[in-house]
Protein backbone atom coordinates (compact mmCIF):
# COMPACT_ATOMS: atom_id res chain seq x y z
CA UNK A 1 0.00 0.00 0.00
CA UNK A 2 0.99 3.66 -0.47
CA UNK A 3 0.48 6.26 2.03
CA UNK A 4 1.07 10.10 1.08
CA UNK A 5 3.21 12.30 3.90
CA UNK A 6 1.34 13.90 6.46
CA UNK A 7 2.18 16.21 9.21
CA UNK A 8 2.56 14.95 12.13
CA UNK A 9 2.88 11.35 11.39
CA UNK A 10 6.69 9.91 11.76
CA UNK A 11 7.37 6.43 9.96
CA UNK A 12 10.52 4.75 11.35
CA UNK A 13 12.16 1.89 10.23
CA UNK A 14 11.18 -1.49 10.11
CA UNK A 15 14.02 -3.82 10.62
CA UNK A 16 14.41 -5.63 13.54
CA UNK A 17 11.99 -5.22 16.44
CA UNK A 18 15.36 -3.64 18.87
CA UNK A 19 15.91 -1.01 15.94
CA UNK A 20 12.36 -0.29 15.83
CA UNK A 21 11.59 0.19 18.99
CA UNK A 22 15.16 2.33 19.58
CA UNK A 23 13.94 4.44 16.94
CA UNK A 24 10.14 5.04 17.99
CA UNK A 25 11.99 5.50 21.60
CA UNK A 26 14.11 8.04 19.56
CA UNK A 27 10.93 10.01 18.31
CA UNK A 28 9.43 10.00 21.24
CA UNK A 29 11.84 11.17 23.29
CA UNK A 30 12.51 14.33 21.39
CA UNK A 31 8.35 14.65 21.29
CA UNK A 32 8.19 14.30 25.23
CA UNK A 33 11.72 15.73 26.24
CA UNK A 34 11.57 13.31 29.45
CA UNK A 35 11.94 9.46 29.99
CA UNK A 36 8.47 8.22 29.81
CA UNK A 37 9.14 4.64 30.94
CA UNK A 38 5.05 3.80 29.62
CA UNK A 39 5.90 4.63 26.25
CA UNK A 40 9.21 2.86 26.47
CA UNK A 41 6.94 -0.08 27.50
CA UNK A 42 4.61 0.28 24.14
CA UNK A 43 7.14 0.90 21.99
CA UNK A 44 8.57 -1.49 22.55
CA UNK A 45 5.57 -3.60 22.39
CA UNK A 46 4.14 -2.21 18.96
CA UNK A 47 7.74 -2.95 17.60
CA UNK A 48 7.19 -6.62 18.25
CA UNK A 49 3.23 -6.77 16.97
CA UNK A 50 5.06 -5.14 13.86
CA UNK A 51 7.48 -7.68 13.58
CA UNK A 52 5.19 -10.58 14.33
CA UNK A 53 2.65 -9.57 11.61
CA UNK A 54 4.93 -8.81 9.21
CA UNK A 55 3.57 -4.92 9.25
CA UNK A 56 4.24 -2.16 6.53
CA UNK A 57 4.16 0.78 8.63
CA UNK A 58 5.13 1.72 12.26
CA UNK A 59 4.82 5.33 13.13
CA UNK A 60 4.61 8.08 15.58
CA UNK A 61 1.31 10.10 15.51
CA UNK A 62 1.54 13.33 17.36
CA UNK A 63 -0.45 16.66 17.75
CA UNK A 64 1.06 19.84 20.05
CA UNK A 65 -2.42 19.24 22.29
CA UNK A 66 -2.05 15.42 22.48
CA UNK A 67 0.67 13.03 24.46
CA UNK A 68 1.93 10.82 20.82
CA UNK A 69 0.23 7.79 20.03
CA UNK A 70 1.69 5.10 17.95
CA UNK A 71 0.49 3.74 14.57
CA UNK A 72 0.93 0.19 13.50
CA UNK A 73 -0.77 -1.16 9.76
CA UNK A 74 -0.70 -3.95 7.04
CA UNK A 75 -2.33 -5.19 4.23
CA UNK A 76 -4.05 -9.03 5.06
CA UNK A 77 -5.28 -11.29 2.62
CA UNK A 78 -8.96 -12.38 3.27
CA UNK A 79 -10.58 -14.72 1.36
CA UNK A 80 -13.07 -12.78 -0.88
CA UNK A 81 -13.21 -8.84 -1.42
CA UNK A 82 -14.87 -7.82 2.39
CA UNK A 83 -18.17 -6.19 2.51
CA UNK A 84 -17.96 -3.31 4.75
CA UNK A 85 -21.06 -3.78 6.40
CA UNK A 86 -20.56 -7.55 7.06
CA UNK A 87 -17.06 -6.77 8.53
CA UNK A 88 -18.56 -4.11 10.70
CA UNK A 89 -21.30 -6.82 12.15
CA UNK A 90 -18.20 -9.16 12.48
CA UNK A 91 -15.55 -6.97 14.17
CA UNK A 92 -18.45 -5.16 16.82
CA UNK A 93 -19.00 -6.82 20.71
CA UNK A 94 -18.85 -5.84 23.92
CA UNK A 95 -15.09 -4.25 24.04
CA UNK A 96 -15.88 -1.95 21.46
CA UNK A 97 -17.11 1.42 22.05
CA UNK A 98 -18.63 2.26 18.45
CA UNK A 99 -18.08 1.42 15.00
CA UNK A 100 -18.47 3.49 12.30
CA UNK A 101 -18.65 3.14 8.50
CA UNK A 102 -17.50 5.42 5.80
CA UNK A 103 -14.96 6.22 2.85
CA UNK A 104 -11.42 7.12 2.35
CA UNK A 105 -10.56 10.34 0.58
CA UNK A 106 -9.06 7.63 -2.35
CA UNK A 107 -12.34 6.03 -2.71
CA UNK A 108 -12.01 3.26 -0.50
CA UNK A 109 -15.16 1.55 2.13
CA UNK A 110 -13.66 2.04 5.92
CA UNK A 111 -14.68 0.73 8.79
CA UNK A 112 -13.52 2.85 12.18
CA UNK A 113 -13.75 0.85 15.49
CA UNK A 114 -13.11 2.57 19.09
CA UNK A 115 -12.16 -0.11 21.27
CA UNK A 116 -12.27 -0.12 24.76
CA UNK A 117 -9.39 0.28 26.82
CA UNK A 118 -9.02 -3.31 29.00
CA UNK A 119 -7.55 -1.71 31.88
CA UNK A 120 -5.61 1.83 32.18
CA UNK A 121 -6.37 5.22 30.68
CA UNK A 122 -5.19 5.02 27.05
CA UNK A 123 -7.58 4.53 24.20
CA UNK A 124 -6.81 3.06 21.02
CA UNK A 125 -8.70 2.64 17.30
CA UNK A 126 -8.97 0.16 14.34
CA UNK A 127 -9.02 1.32 10.89
CA UNK A 128 -9.78 -1.80 8.18
CA UNK A 129 -9.77 0.03 4.60
CA UNK A 130 -11.59 -2.77 2.49
CA UNK A 131 -10.38 -3.18 -1.47
CA UNK A 132 -13.86 -4.03 -3.28
CA UNK A 133 -12.22 -5.66 -6.08
CA UNK A 134 -9.68 -8.12 -4.82
CA UNK A 135 -9.70 -10.04 -1.36
CA UNK A 136 -7.69 -7.64 0.57
CA UNK A 137 -7.66 -5.19 3.65
CA UNK A 138 -5.57 -2.60 5.13
CA UNK A 139 -5.52 -3.08 8.82
CA UNK A 140 -4.31 0.15 10.96
CA UNK A 141 -4.46 -0.01 14.56
CA UNK A 142 -4.03 3.37 16.65
CA UNK A 143 -2.72 3.37 20.39
CA UNK A 144 -2.34 6.35 22.89
CA UNK A 145 -1.55 4.86 26.16
CA UNK A 146 -2.46 8.21 28.38
CA UNK A 147 -5.84 8.80 25.93
CA UNK A 148 -4.62 12.50 26.53
CA UNK A 149 -5.91 14.63 23.55
CA UNK A 150 -7.39 11.69 21.79
CA UNK A 151 -9.52 13.39 19.55
CA UNK A 152 -6.79 15.47 17.81
CA UNK A 153 -4.22 12.83 17.25
CA UNK A 154 -6.77 10.12 15.92
CA UNK A 155 -7.71 13.47 13.57
CA UNK A 156 -4.12 13.26 12.36
CA UNK A 157 -3.73 9.59 12.26
CA UNK A 158 -7.95 9.60 10.30
CA UNK A 159 -5.99 12.09 7.63
CA UNK A 160 -2.52 10.00 6.71
CA UNK A 161 -5.49 6.74 6.18
CA UNK A 162 -7.79 8.67 3.83
CA UNK A 163 -4.87 8.98 1.72
CA UNK A 164 -3.94 5.40 1.24
CA UNK A 165 -4.05 3.30 -2.29
CA UNK A 166 -3.58 -0.15 -2.40
CA UNK A 167 -0.85 -1.16 -4.78
CA UNK A 168 -1.90 -2.17 -8.32
CA UNK A 169 -2.46 -6.80 -8.40
CA UNK A 170 -0.36 -8.67 -10.47
CA UNK A 171 -1.52 -9.76 -14.00
CA UNK A 172 -2.85 -12.79 -14.40
CA UNK A 173 -0.82 -15.33 -15.66
CA UNK A 174 -3.06 -17.06 -17.79
CA UNK A 175 -4.64 -13.82 -19.43
CA UNK A 176 -1.72 -11.52 -18.62
CA UNK A 177 -4.03 -9.07 -17.76
CA UNK A 178 -4.44 -7.15 -14.58
CA UNK A 179 -7.98 -7.96 -12.23
CA UNK A 180 -10.66 -5.67 -12.58
CA UNK A 181 -10.90 -3.42 -9.66
CA UNK A 182 -14.44 -2.68 -8.37
CA UNK A 183 -13.07 0.29 -6.42
CA UNK A 184 -15.56 3.57 -7.45
CA UNK A 185 -14.63 7.26 -8.25
CA UNK A 186 -12.43 9.22 -5.69
CA UNK A 187 -14.19 10.66 -2.81
CA UNK A 188 -13.84 14.46 -1.96
CA UNK A 189 -15.05 13.72 1.64
CA UNK A 190 -13.16 16.29 3.89
CA UNK A 191 -13.21 14.72 7.53
CA UNK A 192 -10.78 12.11 8.01
CA UNK A 193 -12.40 8.10 8.30
CA UNK A 194 -14.02 8.07 11.38
CA UNK A 195 -17.62 9.81 11.30
CA UNK A 196 -19.96 9.35 8.48
CA UNK A 197 -22.42 6.30 9.03
CA UNK A 198 -22.88 2.64 10.66
CA UNK A 199 -22.36 4.15 14.37
CA UNK A 200 -23.23 1.44 16.49
CA UNK A 201 -24.53 3.52 18.64
CA UNK A 202 -22.88 2.49 21.91
CA UNK A 203 -21.27 4.68 24.33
Amino acid sequence: MRLAPVPGVTPVALGTPERAAAELLAVLGRLKGVRDPGLEVSATQAAELAHRHGAGLLAVVEHPGADPALLVAGVVPVDRPADPAELGFHLDGPAIREVTRGETATGYPVVIVERIPVTGPGAQLQVVVTDPGHPRIAVFTLHSPTGRGWLDVAGVAGRFVSGVEFDPVAPDRATGRAPVSGRGTRSASGPPPGGTSGRSGRR
